[in-house]
Formats: structure tokens, sequence, C-alpha cells
């Protein structure tokens, strides 16, 4: 499933969790008994693995699990138009969404 022209993907379910992509860019979302619920944070595929954004001292970090840079304007870009794109694409999910099993 795609959601309209912004580009994201559906890209797996399990019964807990339905994760939406574009391009590096990845979130998480709670699958509940009526469809689709919470949007978790956005994270970025890179070549040492998933990294989240994160803010220490007034500078964008992607951290990792054993490994952290700093993020580039552009980065920080990408994920704050992919949440904002997700969120309003909410009303387009809900409307597909399949209930998730017990």
């Amino acid at each position: 499933m795609q959601l309209g022209s912004t580009g994201i993907q559906l890209l797996s379910e399990t019964r807990a969790y339905a994760i939406f992509a574009r391009d590096n860019l990845i979130a998480l979302v709670e699958r509940t008994a009526e469809g689709y619920g919470s949007i978790g944070g956005t994270g970025v595929w890179t070549e040492r693995g998933l990294a989240y954004l994160i803010w220490r001292d007034g500078q964008a970090w992607l951290a990792g699990k054993g490994f952290e840079f700093q993020a580039t304007d552009e980065q920080v870009a990408a994920v704050r138009r992919f949440s904002e794109d997700l969120k309003a694409a909410s009303p387009a999910i809900q409307s597909q969404a399949r209930p998730a099993s017990p």
C-alpha cells in the first residue's frame, strides 16, 4: 500500500505494529483492534544500522546501537518531513487499516 503522493509505503505488518517507510526513513505504527494507533518515532537506515534523531546541547545527532554521528540539516529536514507526512496521511492509513488479529 502506498499513501497517495507521499511516497510512503507500508512495508510489513505484525499483530502489534505496521512498518511504513520512504527512502531511508522508517516508522512503526501501532496496530489496534480498530486499525492503526500511535505513530512511533522516525528512524533513519544508515550504513551502520537504524538510527534515531536525538538532540544534545542544541545539536542534532543520529544515534543507533553502538554508534552516533552528527546529523546534517538535510537529514533533520527529511526526518521532519516524513514524520509530518505520515501524520497527515493518518486518515488514509485509518481508512485502509485492517484490525489487528487477536
